[in-house]
């Protein structure tokens, strides 16, 4: 296995380390800060102004849209190459935005370069590669249980030349920016008397469409993470033509499987950018901080807390590299159970540091003026998106019988 990054790479990657460093992470908690200033759900010119100048930067420096790992509209980059990068991203939660890598619009252009018509990439994804507008992803419903998406029940009946769309999805992430236009959505195009991976589609819905209703943002410990969002919203007798439907009835799944693994290794590569910034945070605490008369560093099991700390995010991520180099040798059957163990171990591992540096600082350490909060919340948040810890443990373990079963037979 070769993890190694090219030269020409490399440069690239300290580049994009040095900007999250020095110019984007000394911006957050100005930027935060502003949410609480006005409408929570528009941004302010303060916020606008920062956010979109660090794009713009970004994109003068050719830092920009790295994860097209498979596109002649990318770096060319391989997918183990993209995970260190998007493990700098994940350092910061602007990364991965100021770079046009951010979640989900990256799932959803992949969706529309591999499968969407002319006219979707015009309308949708050229202005998603611009880093113009945002998109939301809607495939889990409140009445069903949505870890297995074959139980989806949105309904979506063809109607002459159009689509018929009703129901609610949640936790639709990023439907509450101002700036979403377009909904890639998961529907149930098919009656039971077909195979459950061949009743459900996905079709492209655009935000303004009459009949779509935001109900409420839904919140995450408490926080509504606005103007992002992660909103609960409505269908009734949506209307929507029929070249919206990607594909063709039945291939949702088949379309699914394509958006989701490389998602899920940008996801884990940006826990481990979150454990790493935790790290950093705790040790430096640490050191600064006196109590007892001596560096907190020094108190308690604190070392053996700081070593654990080390060699579980260097296991994490050699895990995480692995599926990645796993995914560019293009079997994607056997790149699935290492997708699934890194989807579990690497907000697990994340989750771990950032609960002990929290405990390095105290009564601060849950409080607004260090981010570990938010890290632990968005972590903890990441243990369910994408598929529970659950529904990835059941496929490892499946992977790892099938070894057994087949060799009895």
């Amino acid at each position: 296995m070769d993890f190694s990054i090219r030269p020409e790479i490399r440069t690239l990657l300290d580049r994009v380390a040095a900007m999250v460093r020095d110019e984007i992470a000394p911006l957050e908690a100005e930027y935060h800060a502003e949410i609480a200033k006005g409408d929570r759900w528009a941004y302010t010119a303060r916020q606008a102004e920062i956010l979109e100048g660090l794009k713009a930067k970004a994109r003068e420096a050719g830092l920009w849209n790295f994860w097209l790992t498979d596109s002649a509209r990318g770096f060319g980059l391989t997918t183990v190459e993209y995970a260190c990068f998007a493990e700098e991203m994940g350092k910061t939660p602007m990364g991965a935005e100021v770079f046009n890598c951010n979640a989900p619009d990256t799932g959803n252009m992949e969706v529309f370069e591999r499968y969407g018509t002319d006219d979707m990439k015009d309308r949708w994804l050229t202005p998603l590669l611009e880093g113009e507008i945002r998109s939301a992803y809607l495939m889990t419903e409140p009445q069903v249980a949505s870890s297995d998406a074959t139980n989806l029940e949105m309904s979506c009946v063809r109607d002459g030349d159009t689509y018929l769309l009703n129901g609610e999805k949640w936790w639709a992430s990023g439907a509450g920016d101002p700036r979403c236009k377009v909904y890639i959505v998961m529907v149930k195009t098919g009656g039971d008397d077909l195979p459950r991976h061949k009743r459900h589609s996905m079709i492209v819905v655009p935000a303004d469409t009459p009949g779509i209703e935001k109900l409420r943002p839904m919140q995450v410990y408490g926080h509504d993470d606005a103007p992002h969002g992660h909103m609960h919203i409505r269908f009734t007798d949506v209307r929507v033509p029929v070249e919206n439907l990607l594909l063709g009835e039945g291939r949702g799944f088949e379309i699914a499987q394509g958006r989701l693994g490389p998602g899920r290794i940008h996801h884990c590569m940006r826990a481990i950018g979150q454990a790493e910034a935790a790290l950093e945070l705790m040790c430096r605490r640490g050191i600064e901080r006196e109590a007892f008369g001596k560096p907190l560093v020094q108190l308690g099991a604190n070392y053996d807390i700081i070593a654990e700390a080390r060699m579980e995010i260097e296991q994490a991520r050699l895990l995480c590299l692995k599926a990645a180099w796993m995914m560019d040798q293009g079997d994607a059957r056997a790149a699935a159970p290492w997708i699934s163990q890194i989807k579990v171990v690497a907000p697990r591992v994340a989750l771990k540091v950032v609960d002990e540096a929290v405990q390095m600082f105290g009564g601060q350490g849950v409080s607004q003026d260090v981010p570990l909060s938010a890290m632990w919340t968005h972590l903890r948040t990441l243990r369910l998106a994408d598929g529970p810890d659950a529904v990835h443990r059941r496929q490892v373990a499946r992977a790892e019988l099938r070894k057994y079963t087949q060799q009895k037979m």
